[in-house]
């Protein structure tokens, strides 16, 4: 007969205890990276140009990371989703998702949705309403290469939308398609269908294949418009993330039905869509820009706040993924982009300041950027180097609720290594002045990095060259 194996029984646990003993109520512990994580607050155009750099970096230190976008833009595509279905800004988060998709050289199919998602429909509101019909319907070309699983799963999220466009169709209001982003048509489809933004975001990194390694964390996790108000050094006050980067008038288009009284206000109470009775004129409509054309502010910006749709301050909390992200992280990265409008609407929310400035974030670095712009201007007295790490560190204290002036010996606490092209610190046409001893002087240790010409006309800039921008980052982080 052969031996029957004997098994040991804890000391005053009985085969009945066994059977009763409720199963372990604690997730199991998860495995911490080699290293911390890497945060990357930016916009979405700009930075999109680092997105290998980071990726180089990770895949070294095999490490998490994650980029927190703002959701305050209320210009572009995002305009006419805002006005119609109400609900935060997609557009900087779509542009970062598609970015990421990974190297589809030789997949087709994977090529074949990045140009779905970054496909623009017509300038003319008739002709795009018809293209985005054909989307809908799997009749346009763009489904080409896309397989039939992720066709139908994508076109679901499409109809959902359509279904709500009819809905909200009003003789006041009619969506306009006009330059609609696929991309973002799709994201606020998800994000109805699922009554969350995150849950959105995910489904899009999942068709994407985006790495899990890799997030993408809007800085206010909300299904609720949020907008940002700029104050500038003489009183003045510009609503709008469209108003302070890149001016426009709205260009909504109503039905032929809607006669207009001459009445502003009065004609736009009578628009039936998703904006509140009362809101501020600037906030609504439709808003198209073009990023190309720039005329300087009167004078410098000296805060930014949120504001609801009546114009007043308000203080939103920040996602509490960006929250524990931070914690995770031992660098925090602040990228190239439009310093108040992409980069300090996530800094702003509260939360952001205590977290960098605390935890375990080591590395606070500022890529900055290779020109001034509207933000940053005006021509006549543009920002240099310390003017931006001072107002990382004003909206960081501010995110505290400490609206006191920045002491020189605060900068640090928020900044604490400058990356710059090399030319700034002789002054090159347009970059911002790098004075590198004042920047010493507030405990910021300074890397110059070469750069290269790109673009032609008036989209000619000076971008970091890759490697060196690799080598200067991995040099910083350790």
């Amino acid at each position: 007969m052969a031996n029957t194996p004997q098994f040991m029984i804890p000391r005053g646990l009985t085969p009945q205890a066994m059977r009763t003993q409720p199963p372990s109520t604690q997730p199991p512990t998860p495995r911490r990276p080699e290293h911390g994580g890497i945060a990357v607050f930016s916009g979405g155009t700009a930075a999109n140009f680092l997105v290998d750099v980071f990726d180089q970096i990770i895949t070294r230190r095999k490490c998490p990371l994650r980029y927190i976008i703002p959701i305050s833009d209320n210009g572009g595509s995002s305009s006419e989703l805002i006005r119609v279905f109400g609900g935060p800004s997609v557009g900087d988060v779509r542009s970062r998702l598609v970015r990421l998709i990974p190297n589809h050289n030789g997949d087709e199919e994977r090529t074949a949705i990045k140009a779905l998602f970054e496909y623009r429909l017509s300038t003319d509101p008739m002709i795009a309403r018809a293209e985005w019909l054909d989307i809908v319907e799997a009749r346009h070309v763009l489904w080409a290469f896309i397989s039939s699983q992720k066709r139908e799963l994508i076109r679901s999220v499409f109809n959902t939308l359509n279904l709500e466009i009819v809905k909200r169709n009003r003789p006041t209001s009619v969506f306009n398609f006009a330059e609609a982003s696929v991309g973002n048509l799709f994201l606020t489809g998800a994000r109805l269908f699922s009554g969350s933004f995150e849950s959105a975001i995910y489904l899009l990194s999942l068709i994407c294949a985006i790495p899990e390694s890799t997030t993408v964390l809007p800085a206010i996790n909300s299904n609720f418009t949020h907008h940002i108000s700029a104050g500038l050094t003489d009183g003045s006050v510009l609503a709008g993330q469209v108003a302070i980067s890149h001016p426009s008038g709205p260009t909504a288009v109503p039905d032929d039905t809607f006669h207009p009284t001459g009445n502003k206000h009065l004609d736009l109470d009578r628009v039936e869509d998703a904006n509140l009775p009362g809101s501020l004129p600037v906030l609504r409509g439709h808003h198209a820009f073009s990023k190309d054309e720039e005329e300087d502010l009167p004078c410098r910006i000296d805060r930014v706040w949120y504001i609801n749709p009546y114009g007043h301050e308000i203080w939103p909390v920040a996602n509490h993924k960006v929250l524990s992200a931070l914690e995770e992280s031992d660098t925090v990265v602040y990228s190239v982009g439009s310093l108040y409008t992409s980069i300090i609407p996530s800094v702003i929310v509260r939360g952001v300041g205590a977290a960098i400035a605390g935890g375990r974030v080591r590395n606070k670095v500022l890529i900055l950027n290779s020109k001034t712009d509207r933000e940053t201007g005006p021509a006549a007295g543009p920002m240099a180097a310390a003017d931006f790490v001072r107002a990382i560190a004003k909206a960081a204290k501010e995110s505290q609720t400490d609206f006191g002036a920045v002491g020189e010996g605060e900068v640090a606490r928020y900044v604490t290594h400058l990356v710059y092209l090399d030319g700034a610190e002789r002054g090159a046409p347009g970059m911002p002045r790098v004075d590198v001893d004042e920047l010493g002087g507030l405990g910021i240790r300074c890397v110059r990095v070469k750069g290269r010409m790109e673009g032609e006309g008036k989209r000619r800039i000076v971008r970091y060259e890759e490697t060196g921008l690799v080598e200067a980052l991995e040099g910083i982080i350790g």
